[in-house]
């Protein structure tokens, strides 16, 4: 299959790129920028060295803080199962950062040029679900490309120049040691160190790092229990504390919750970002910490919500989505709702599960990609868990029964998905509350196409094939 011309364009440019200092050195690891609270931009490194690298600011010097000093992400008291697991040896590295001044032009680390924010992003990438899965019973060929294709996803994004990227969480699967009678990932590194989420994560991101800031929302992959060390050394936009870092599980309570935050994207519209990464697909029981956590964490969205007419919500349990399984004996496909957790204790508190001037819901955790619309007042839902991990290929319906819903009181009015393949979604802004969004495959080709406007969605597939090749 030939490679769009914006791709080999970018790709050939990449190379140049290269040979001019944009690659990996032996002691920048990478580096990239973060937006936080109100779009404030952060400049990150991690490097092999325990001194931050030079970092310059419209062609003057400044200095970069340690976020993270230089050693290797400590181990946490491991229970149960995790006891009798090998433990990983990882290589050490130190976090380090930089606020950038609002309307800075030009910042380099290392040399490298850094992409900078812009006041009305109108391009936006929406990623999700990208690491290798190395757990349990189920392993990923990490060392193939085609079964995991995150790099070329990546670059094929890149090549499409965004202005914003928005990762929907999960970024971090290799927990467990690749199987001896598996070859496709053997070597592959494991466990919650570095050496596992470059692997996973900053390696094949590369080129999408270089191409835009990053918004990014927290999976349930980067609990405390799981990631949660590499999400707070690495890419939460939040200042590092000792007691939200996840090394010590007596603090997981504070370590596992985040306060949301809005992003604008001008002309009266913003992103609000909120941290799903703790609740639970079963619900909670009474006396739960979560209850009043994720309560709490509903009160805060319903303030930041009224910054702007028109919000785009960013987390990564899908509130308004489906998902399918298959009965293993009976072959019977089941469809599922929204996350029962957050629909719980948001619905305890408006039945809508969101303020009431969000439009649009994007999120992740189910491996592929959705839209749904309804002709009730909830959002649009569209999830972007389809750019590395292996996909989830129960199909979804074209459409549902009348009275199939996802959340309470939500009728369907439309939707649309892909299952078992790879890819990335796109959103170009028409207006404050109007967005072309685009769904490509691995190798930047469209392969469906939507329209949003307001509150409501309609795509011009409502199922993908999956028979075309990638």
């Amino acid at each position: 299959m030939s490679l769009p011309r914006y791709l080999l364009a970018a790709l050939g440019a990449a190379a140049l790129a290269g040979c001019a200092g944009l690659q990996p050195t032996p002691a920048l690891q990478s580096a990239y920028v973060i937006l936080g609270d109100d779009g404030a931009a952060t400049a990150r490194a991690i490097v092999t060295t325990s001194s931050c690298p030079g970092i310059e600011i419209d062609g003057k010097p400044a200095t970069m803080s340690v976020r993270s000093p230089l050693s290797a992400i400590p181990l946490r008291s491991q229970t149960g199962e995790a006891k009798s697991r090998p433990t990983p040896v990882s290589s050490p590295v130190q976090s380090c950062e930089t606020p950038l001044p609002a309307g800075a032009r030009r910042v380099s680390v290392a040399g490298q040029n850094l992409p900078l924010p812009v006041k009305e992003p109108a391009r936006i990438v929406v990623i999700g679900d990208t690491g290798c899965r190395l757990k349990g019973k189920e392993f990923q060929d990490c060392n193939d490309a085609e079964a995991f294709p995150f790099a070329r996803v990546a670059a094929s994004a890149a090549a499409w120049k965004p202005d914003l990227v928005i990762h929907v969480g999960d970024f971090h699967y290799r927990e467990d040691p690749c199987p001896a009678d598996r070859p496709g990932c053997a070597g592959s590194p494991f466990g919650y160190g570095w050496d596992a989420w470059n692997a996973d994560f900053f390696a094949p991101a590369r080129t999408l790092l270089a191409a835009a800031p990053w918004v990014v929302a927290r999976g349930n992959h980067e609990t405390c229990v799981r990631g949660g060390q590499g999400w707070w050394r690495f890419l939460d936009p939040r200042p590092l504390r000792p007691e939200s870092s996840c090394d010590d599980p007596a603090k997981d309570v504070i370590g596992d919750y985040t306060d949301p935050y809005v992003v604008p994207l001008g002309g009266d519209a913003q992103l609000l970002v909120f941290d799903s990464a703790n609740t639970s697909y079963k619900g909670f029981k009474a006396g739960d910490v979560r209850l009043e956590k994720y309560a709490d964490t509903y009160r805060k969205l319903e303030t930041l919500a009224a910054r702007a007419r028109h919000t785009i919500a960013v987390d990564h349990h899908p509130l308004y989505g489906f998902g399918a399984e298959q009965d293993k004996k009976t072959k019977e496909i089941r469809i599922f709702g929204g996350d029962a957790g957050l629909i719980q204790t948001f619905g305890a508190i408006q039945p809508r599960l969101l303020p009431a001037n969000v439009d649009v819901l994007l999120s992740g955790h189910v491996h592929l990609w959705e839209q749904v619309s309804f002709s009730s007042d909830h959002p649009t839902q569209f999830v972007s868990g389809f750019a590395g991990t292996a996909e989830d290929i129960v199909p979804l319906p074209a459409s549902v029964a009348p009275g199939t819903t996802p959340a309470p009181g939500a009728i369907v009015e439309a939707m649309s998905s892909w299952i078992d393949g790879f890819g990335f979604m796109t959103m170009e802004r028409r207006a404050a509350d109007r967005w072309d969004v685009v769904i490509h495959d691995r190798d930047g080709h469209e392969r469906n196409t939507c329209t949003v406007e307001g509150r409501h969605s309609r795509c011009a597939l409502a199922q993908v094939p999956r028979a075309v090749s990638q």
